[in-house]
């Protein structure tokens, strides 16, 4: 890992600490996963929002009043609202991406959950999704969240992660082995 991506994830490890436990001290967990969800839904659609959280040219008051109003708009609970606005007055908002995957990772580990990141080239059905969830509980032993994303390019397939282990079954990665092998033969 790079000196700057290992200084984000620690700045981020410590603000979701902080907010899960105030989360929990305040029985409001529930509504902490729906502004995750809420945040990684406006990260993944607004470009607008990442040059906010990611450049450097908006100045803390702009970034601040920015941030207040979109977590108004978003219904954000007030302690969300408030860490983003402490984050972006000490010029942290550029973590908020490691900040939702460390708030998952740190709610997931309490309830004694793993997280798999499911990247498949269509949506995943709901039939679909829970099957996989209980393979993975089956094989895992512990309850299975599913972090699902779409990369049409795999052309078909999974690839999926849980923790350090990867299983890889996509199209793409077989025309990619079969490619190599062709290669090698000559």
């Amino acid at each position: 890992m790079s000196e700057p991506a290992s200084i984000s994830t620690g700045i981020a490890a410590r603000y979701a600490t902080a907010v899960y436990e105030l989360a929990k001290e305040g029985k409001a967990v529930k509504k902490l996963k729906g502004d995750i969800e809420t945040l990684t839904a406006a990260m993944a659609d607004s470009g607008d929002f990442n040059a906010l959280i990611q450049s450097p040219v908006y100045s803390r008051e702009e970034q601040a009043a920015a941030i207040t109003a979109i977590a108004k708009k978003a219904k954000l609970t007030d302690l969300m609202s408030n860490t983003l606005a402490l984050m972006a007055e000490k010029r942290r908002l550029f973590v908020l991406p490691q900040l939702v995957q460390a708030l998952r990772e740190v709610i997931a580990e309490d309830k004694g959950e793993v997280t798999a990141d499911v990247t498949s080239a269509k949506a995943l059905t709901k039939t679909q999704s829970d099957k996989l969830a209980k393979t993975l509980k089956a094989r895992m032993g512990k309850d299975v969240t599913i972090n699902a994303t779409v990369d049409e390019s795999l052309i078909g397939g999974l690839i999926v992660k849980v923790g350090s282990k990867m299983i890889d079954t996509s199209i793409r990665s077989k025309l990619s082995s079969l490619q190599n092998a062709m290669k090698e033969v000559g």
